[in-house]
């Protein structure tokens, strides 16, 4: 049998799907179980972030996918650092961080969370092992690289593991930890950087700078990441050498998605021509569209604490935010195209890149 020439072969190869697309992994409730489905049931892989996911409800989240689609699907973990231990010390640190935010509380009639709540944070190594009896058809992991006993685990249960790098460097390490698949996530990605041998300012690369480099440097199949939202980018992906493609924003407008209506409705507007990288909403950079909370928080970037505990901190934020349909308070995670996706559903959405893609390369994707 002659080998599939197809673009995109060696990542559907992998991974067992029909087309080279994935659907980018989403916490803090955007991801669905609808989504996620969707997509795999249309030939994608459809991905759900689990790194805000306790223990206990990783194995029914899987479940619930399971059920919805035969089809492959990722469930996604972000791999801890080790300065998020216990961000916040003490009282008088606490005192510091909730009077910068004291206004919004007040705003809102909130309560600021106590010095036990601010450090709260999931237990890793519990996820690790609740995803592994879970039995998930694919694993990805962001923020680093995946601890060996999760790859162990993911070879025995013969799932294969997605790393996300963010520099050629760190594409190396996760080809070296055991890593099937390396996705090269630009520094036009919306959402959480990544970034994990370097700081995020010294790992800031294009997709299309990063792409044919990190093609370059691994031998498993590369995938672009950030700015791709249209049959156009993903041709462009595949022409400078990656093996597909993962869309997260044009999958957040889809109706699917777990985004509330303000934050697709502003990922539709000339707000999201406008995006920066801040801290401010969870600790660690993230993309997402300029409102008033980051403009009127932007000195205290550096002064915020590190993730948990500033998510811990402005979850009640966002969560009353979200009720009222306050985008101004929100965070709006968009990548730097996001007007180049086309909203509605998934599937439509999956259909018009695939379908698009090919009209530009001139052959079926």
């Amino acid at each position: 049998m002659s080998p599939d020439r197809r673009p995109g072969a060696a990542l559907t190869s992998a991974l067992g799907i029909r087309h080279p697309v994935i659907q980018g992994p989403f916490g803090g409730g955007l991801s669905t179980v609808e989504l996620t489905a969707a997509v795999s049931e249309s030939g994608g892989l459809g991905s759900y972030g689990l790194h805000a996911t306790a223990p206990e409800r990783i194995g029914p989240v899987v479940d619930r996918i399971r059920a919805a689609t035969a089809a492959p699907f990722s469930v996604n973990l972000w791999v801890p650092r080790p300065e998020e231990e216990r961000p916040v010390p003490d009282a008088t640190a606490l005192a510091a961080h909730t009077d910068r935010l004291a206004a919004h509380y007040a705003e809102f009639g909130l309560t600021p969370p106590d010095l036990e709540a601010a450090n709260t944070r999931l237990d890793f190594e519990a996820q690790v092992d609740a995803v592994l009896a879970a039995r998930p058809p694919v694993i990805s992991v962001v923020m680093g690289t995946p601890p060996r006993r999760l790859v162990e685990g993911a070879r025995r249960i013969g799932a294969p593991v997605i790393g996300t790098a963010t520099t050629v460097t760190e594409a190396r390490a996760l080809q070296e930890a055991g890593c099937d698949v390396v996705v090269a996530s630009g520094s036009d990605a919306g959402g959480h950087r990544g970034s994990f041998l370097a700081p995020v300012r010294e790992s800031l690369v294009g997709t299309f700078s990063l792409v044919p480099q990190v093609s370059d440097a691994v031998t498993v199949p590369v995938v672009a990441a950030g700015g791709i939202a249209d049959g156009r980018g993903v041709a462009a992906a595949l022409t400078l050498g990656a093996d597909g493609v993962q869309v997260g924003t044009g999958f957040l407008r889809t109706r699917e998605s777990g985004a509330s209506r303000v934050h697709r409705d502003a990922l539709a507007s000339e707000e999201a021509e406008t995006t920066v990288l801040t801290r401010l909403f969870s600790g660690r950079p993230a993309r997402g569209i300029a409102n008033g909370l980051v403009r009127e928080l932007a000195d205290a970037e550096d002064r915020v604490p590190p993730y948990p505990a500033q998510n811990n901190l402005m979850t009640p934020i966002r969560t009353r935010a979200a009720e009222l349909g306050r985008p101004d308070r929100l965070n709006l995670w968009s990548g730097q195209a996001a007007l180049l996706a086309s909203g509605g559903t998934a599937r439509d959405y999956l259909a018009a890149l695939v379908t698009d893609a090919g009209k530009v390369l001139g052959r079926p994707l």
